[in-house]
């Protein structure tokens, strides 16, 4: 290559790399202008608040928490997120207003989001119900010393739900009820959610005349089971007929992305925090696969309340309707959510604070008058 024309490769390749340098110093710098912005809205002010973000020694390890509340003698409501592994930092900022009548504790479980960042591979051979149940009870009792309270609340999330239930039943002195949203019970729970993936797929292919499909499909209808072999065939017809994915946006005035205090490194931790944490906690040998809630006794010490969207296809709410009729509890209230999905706590979190002021809050505190009113439910 002439000198010439080798000089004005290098220097395109330059002019090139500059720019994307550029646009990438830009880009960042947007979203810290952002993440800063954000930071004032979520701030809390109150004199009686408090905000914080930790790590807590549980089961030997360093393990993140985030508390956050307008008034710390409200009761305080421990979030076990699902997953595995799906820290909800970045997507909570939509609970805001929760902060006005609770004290909301978050927690990135062991091998989850800023814990796996602390931990990374080593927790391999720790990563099991029983140890992560002690986990959550160690966290429970923390944050009955640090937030000065006789108990608290636990609602439990999707795998937080199978989790919670654990942690409640193994220390139920440690908690005023547990509240289950998108619960699972076991492999019942999967089960259904194979039953209704058919059904949708077969109106799918009924809505496109696909005779092939239909044929492929019918004796799965027929009997459910989701062994392998069905599942290739629900694979197969999930691609080719584009049975929309289960997503969710959450709701907020912070969109993930520009969340405060959440780094590109937490974001990479998460990711990797959920791979890693599916590898023992997800699939046919996982323990909520493995696993039923019944096998723990039928009999709860403490109020019982599930939230359950009526539209939920990855743990559809019939099994811990069931399973709530099955139990016996001081108090137990099945709520359907009209049209919501597994993700009501973020993409219905208003309406998700109503349930909890009505039918949760006052089973820790008498009701408040003075608290103001409720915001303002989505409509059902």
């Amino acid at each position: 290559m002439p000198r010439k024309a080798a000089k004005l490769v290098g220097l395109s390749i330059l002019g090139i790399a500059a720019v994307l340098i550029a646009a990438a110093a830009a880009g960042l710098g947007y979203r810290a202008w952002r993440q800063q912005a954000a930071a004032e809205i979520l701030a809390i002010r109150s004199p009686n608040g408090v905000q914080e973000g930790r790590y807590v020694v549980l089961g030997g390890i360093q393990q993140w928490i985030q508390i956050r509340g307008e008034d710390r003698g409200n009761p305080v409501l421990l979030f076990v997120h699902g997953g595995p592994g799906s820290s909800t930092l970045p997507i909570s900022s939509g609970w805001r207003p929760w902060e006005k009548y609770f004290t909301v504790v978050q927690w990135d479980q062991r091998g989850a989001g800023r814990t796996y960042g602390m931990t990374g591979d080593t927790v391999a051979p720790t990563m099991t119900l029983e140890r992560m149940t002690q986990d959550g009870v160690e966290l429970a009792d923390y944050l009955r010393r640090h937030l000065r309270k006789d108990k608290i609340i636990l609602v439990g999330h999707s795998w937080g739900s199978f989790l919670g239930v654990h942690i409640v039943k193994q220390r139920p002195d440690l908690f005023y009820a547990y509240v289950g949203t998108g619960q699972v019970v076991g492999r019942a729970t999967f089960e259904k959610a194979f039953e209704n993936t058919i059904a949708r797929l077969q109106a799918l292919a009924q809505s496109a005349n696909n005779r092939e499909a239909l044929a492929e499909l019918a004796p799965i209808a027929a009997n459910p089971v989701a062994n392998p072999d069905n599942r290739l065939v629900a694979d197969k017809w999930s691609k080719a007929l584009a049975l929309p994915p289960d997503a969710f946006r959450p709701a907020g005035p912070v969109p993930p992305l520009f969340m405060p205090d959440f780094s590109l490194l937490d974001w990479y931790n998460r990711r990797s925090g959920t791979a890693f944490s599916a590898k023992y906690l997800r699939g046919k040998v996982s323990p909520m696969f493995q696993r039923d809630l019944a096998a723990l006794g039928l009999e709860f010490p403490v109020p019982v309340i599930l939230i359950e969207g009526d539209a939920d296809d990855i743990t559809p709410s019939g099994p811990a309707e069931q399973y709530l009729k099955q139990i016996t509890a001081p108090h137990k209230e099945f709520v359907p959510i009209r049209g919501g999905d597994h993700f009501i706590p973020f993409d219905r979190p208003d309406q998700f604070l109503d349930e909890l002021v009505a039918r949760v809050r006052p089973l820790a505190n008498p009701p408040v008058a003075e608290a103001g009113p409720m915001a303002t439910s989505a409509t059902p």
